[in-house]
């Protein structure tokens, strides 16, 4: 069961009349010569930990370490209950949850990377935006964050999802492309709709840059996953809707891959370009760091 690209993925898919969330699982009981129980029972520890990271903060906000964060993802949640919400209740939902999971990644609190704590907000954000949305039980989620999950590995085989690599589009990028090609699935599409909708995230969101402020994962990273969330819902949308991605998911990654190699290393996680020179952003962190 194992593969190499998306080629393979799909090729294993059709022959053996699976999802990719199948493959991936019997990929991961083969090569780790365990049981699927097993696999599964780590998979539910994930599920335990992202719903407790994306629901905390919209109760118990946290500052960040850095002080640049804390108390957003709630204000968007309170945004939606009263009825104020202009996104709709997925993406408002998703919006919020996504911000929740960065609020604690950044005060040092339990998160899942995935695949980079930086990115950490968008699979769980929009995951669990759609089951509370349609009443979806966690085995379905479960099926859908190995999904996820096999993309994450196609990235990290084949490109990178490192930010000082390939800039942000490695890691929200990456990410909105796992929580696309997951949505995909949930939703009832077919595992080339899940590659057409990572694909499409990859080509939206491509020269993306890393520019944390102060080199924190705090501010752009919170906004730019709830933006990450939003591009993969757009994604699996056009997907669904039965639009057929021209560029296939393995040529797209090559070319993520290739731009992030280009970009300057001041652009890179470095804090030496972006966001993080302007006057605004090193005041604010200058700030933090005095609280």
């Amino acid at each position: 069961m194992d593969f190499k690209n998306g080629k393979e993925l799909l090729e294993l898919c059709e022959s053996c009349g699976l999802p990719i969330s199948q493959v991936m699982k019997q990929r991961e009981c083969e090569l780790g010569e365990t049981s699927e129980e097993a696999v599964e029972t780590r998979m539910k520890r994930a599920l335990e930990i992202m719903k407790e990271s994306a629901h905390t903060p919209l109760t118990m906000p946290k500052k960040s370490m850095g002080g640049l964060i804390g108390g957003e993802a709630k204000l968007i949640h309170e945004h939606r209950l009263a009825g104020k919400s202009m996104a709709g209740s997925v993406l408002s939902r998703a919006i919020a949850f996504s911000m929740a999971v960065l609020e604690v990644n950044s005060s040092m609190g339990l998160i899942v990377a995935a695949p980079t704590a930086g990115s950490s907000g968008i699979v769980p954000g929009l995951l669990l935006a759609l089951q509370e949305e349609y009443g979806l039980p966690d085995s379905q989620i479960l099926d859908a964050l190995f999904n996820a999950g096999a993309i994450g590995y196609l990235a990290m085989r084949n490109a990178t999802v490192a930010g000082a690599v390939g800039g942000c589009q490695a890691e929200v990028g990456v990410a909105s492309a796992m929580a696309a090609s997951a949505t995909v699935e949930l939703m009832g599409g077919t595992p080339s709709q899940c590659l057409d909708a990572a694909s499409t995230v990859l080509m939206n969101m491509l020269g993306l840059v890393c520019d944390p402020i102060g080199g924190l994962v705090e501010c752009p990273c919170q906004g730019r996953n709830a933006a990450g969330a939003a591009n993969a819902l757009t994604a699996a949308e056009i997907a669904l809707s039965g639009v057929r991605q021209l560029i296939p998911f393995d040529e797209m990654l090559d070319a993520m891959y290739a731009v992030g190699r280009r970009l300057p290393q001041e652009l890179r996680e470095t804090a030496m370009g972006g966001c993080a020179v302007t006057p605004s952003g090193c005041s604010a962190f200058c700030s933090g760091c005095l609280n």
